[in-house]
């Protein structure tokens, strides 16, 4: 069954622009009420964001059914243990709800949060797959971890997770060697490629290579609006209030849409393989947003007939 999620804007351009705290809360609760199965933020020190992990907090306090995710948690930015209690915490707040999509940041924007935090931009994506490897093993008991960054002779005791092993991990990736990395190390895959063709022949390399079942994933931008122009218009909007890029660049490195609802469908079954959607929608607004919340659904219910 494939299952279909909304990613909630928590940078700081919806705030500036009147969105509050609580009401993203509410956004988390209208999700869950029109039929959506996950609700996801994102993680980053460029643009002053609501914290991941408090709101992921309060979506467990007010949500009962949907998955709680990350779309995609930069664990470089925070201290390894710290943040393996943290996950915990959550998983068991949300009685086992929680999924966890990292990345090791992208070259040329990411950087500057790097250095914010005091980590090492080299071998960030090794230091990736051991602060993965060093939760799963604080959450399986564990009393020691060394991998090839990070080394701890002994690590606390923690709670037992929610579900054995704790909860499952995702990884927000394309590169080659990412595609090689997932089927041993990681439960899920969350890119967002611009063409189908990719994300199919990425799958196809993944499973070739897996030792472990993995969940395969997209994330994708979307835009409900039968007015064509509108919708580029708005497209565009977004591309350069977020990236400060236009639209047709950021066309280019990740899967964006806008069209009617069967139109937006339409490009979402050319994604072959997808087990989870995350959906974002490409706009700041909270007005804008808010109306394409049930256009979503729409979307979702198309998909699903």
């Amino acid at each position: 069954m494939t299952n279909y999620g909304l990613v909630i804007p928590t940078y700081q351009p919806i705030l500036d622009a009147g969105r509050t705290a609580p009401e993203l809360v509410e956004v988390a609760v209208s999700a869950e009420e029109l039929g959506l199965d996950s609700v996801w933020v994102g993680d980053t020190l460029a643009r002053a964001p609501l914290d991941a992990f408090a709101m992921l907090a309060a979506f467990a306090a007010r949500t009962s059914r949907v998955t709680l995710g990350t779309s995609a948690l930069l664990p470089a930015l925070r201290d390894p243990i710290l943040s393996a209690n943290q996950l915990l915490s959550l998983d068991l707040l949300s009685s086992g709800r929680l999924t966890v999509a990292v990345g090791a940041g992208f070259a040329g924007r990411s950087e500057p949060e790097f250095a914010f935090a005091g980590v090492p931009w080299a071998r960030r994506r090794a230091r990736l797959d051991d602060i993965v490897g060093l939760w799963r093993a604080a959450w399986r008991g564990e009393s020691s971890f060394h991998g090839s960054v990070l080394h701890y002779d002994s690590l606390p005791s923690f709670p037992a997770p929610a579900r054995p092993g704790g909860p499952p991990v995702w990884l927000a990736a394309y590169t080659p060697g990412a595609l090689s990395r997932i089927g041993r190390l990681y439960d899920g895959w969350l890119p967002y490629p611009p063409d189908p063709a990719d994300y199919v022949s990425g799958l196809a390399r993944i499973r070739a290579l897996a030792s472990r079942p993995v969940t395969p994933a997209l994330f994708a931008t979307v835009l409900v609006e039968d007015d064509a122009d509108r919708g580029r218009a708005l497209l565009e909007e977004y591309c350069r209030r977020n990236y400060g890029m236009p639209a047709d660049f950021v066309r280019g490195i990740q899967m964006q849409v806008t069209g009617s609802a069967s139109e937006v469908a339409a490009q979402l079954r050319k994604y072959e393989g997808v087990e989870h959607f995350l959906l974002r929608v490409a706009s700041t607004e909270p007005k804008v947003f808010d109306e394409q919340l049930p256009r979503l659904a729409e979307v979702v219910n198309l998909l699903r007939a």
